[in-house]
């Protein structure tokens, strides 16, 4: 988890995007942002692929985002350091009011502006077999580790409310596994994100701090603590309505593309530097399940992208294989080492294993969205 989605930004957030700027040379809308601006060259676009690039000429890390109503997010590009061009493609299915956002720092609800989207163009799956093949695929492989996802966090709950803290702490890595593989798709729905993953240090002033993060801190650090009972029960009210959103969700293939590269930036800012399980140090648990998401978006996808650039597919094998050996040696008995086991220079080969792997993942979401 990187960041909590608050539902409404002030009006001045609002008015520090305009649209000063130009389209890009490849007719994508250009974004400039920057610390304390996101200026959008457009604020209109039509129904389909609806490509943005995202210059950052601030001085902090920033994400960028397409958000659906009710802060549903339809689309984001994260990790964009200071001076770097990403570039984010979103295929927009029906017309209506959107917002950008811009996050400097990569938290918050960002520098926000509408969006507006017209016309009535058919969705990227009607009329192509492949690509509705590999969004079908993908759905049952969300439905599968949501299910999963409930029945394990419900394990979870059930040893946190027994006090039995052996068993909750040997359970803990184990039900997380499940979310971190459909983590993009979990965290598109708004501030339920931030009450399940939320870390301490990044939650929204005014949010509690609740969910799996404070009960690994009860568990590991503090001891269980009066209200942990009722800590436990949210979550599982709260993973509950993960799923059944989960299940329900309409996905694009250009959001599959996406959310096998956020699953990847996902372990770049956070597992590969042992901040998300600060407590209980079970990163690499977290880490084999975003990269197993990230496996699972791109296998669904890969007879699009072979008809495509078969080249690309054999580079994808390729740096999978080797990010896989790479985490394998890590293996301790059912699960993995913890991070402070782990050398710098086994930090360093992961690091190196999942930026190389980032590249060409990439690339994705633009060959399958290219007509």
């Amino acid at each position: 988890m990187r960041k909590a989605v608050v539902i409404l930004g002030s009006l001045a957030v609002l008015a520090a995007c305009s649209s000063n700027t130009t389209n890009s040379a490849s007719g994508a809308i250009a974004v400039e942002a920057s610390d304390d601006a996101c200026k959008v060259a457009k604020t209109e676009a039509s129904t389909g692929n609806v490509t943005f690039e995202v210059t950052n000429k601030g001085t902090k890390v920033t994400e960028f985002y397409l958000y659906a109503e009710g802060d549903r997010i339809l689309g984001e590009v994260e990790n964009i350091g200071p001076g770097l061009t990403r570039k984010l493609i979103v295929e927009v299915t029906e017309a209506g009011k959107f917002q950008t956002a811009c996050k400097p720092g990569m938290k918050g609800d960002g520098i926000r502006g509408d969006f507006t989207v017209k016309g009535d163009s058919k969705k990227s799956t009607e009329g192509d077999a492949l690509l509705a093949e590999a969004t079908k695929s993908y759905q049952r492989y969300v439905n599968s580790q949501a299910d999963q996802l409930l029945v394990k966090t419900e394990e979870f709950v059930n040893a946190v409310k027994a006090k039995k803290v052996d068993d909750a702490k040997a359970l803990f890595p184990v039900s997380r596994i499940y979310w971190e593989r459909i983590e993009p798709v979990a965290e598109s729905f708004g501030d339920l994100d931030p009450k399940i993953d939320g870390r301490e240090d990044v939650i929204e002033e005014g949010m509690a701090f609740t969910g799996y993060h404070r009960l690994e801190k009860d568990l590991w650090e503090s001891g269980l603590q009066a209200d942990s009972e009722k800590i436990a029960d949210q979550l599982l009210v709260d993973v509950k309505e993960i799923v059944a959103k989960a299940k329900s969700v309409e996905l694009t293939p250009v959001q599959l593309a996406n959310g096998a590269k956020e699953l990847l930036d996902e372990v770049a800012t956070g597992k590969i530097t042992g901040e998300e399980d600060r407590y209980s140090h079970t990163d690499l648990w977290d880490f084999r399940a975003n990269v197993d998401g990230s496996q699972a978006a791109i296998a669904a996808l890969r007879p699009v992208v072979e008809q495509k650039d078969k080249a690309l597919v054999s580079t994808l094998d390729a740096k999978f294989k080797a990010l896989d050996e790479a985490l394998e040696k890590h293996r301790k008995g059912d699960g993995f080492k913890l991070y402070t086991e782990l050398s710098k220079d086994e930090v360093k080969a992961l690091a190196e294993a999942v930026d190389a792997l980032g590249e060409p993942v990439s690339k994705v979401a633009e060959v399958v969205s290219a007509k």
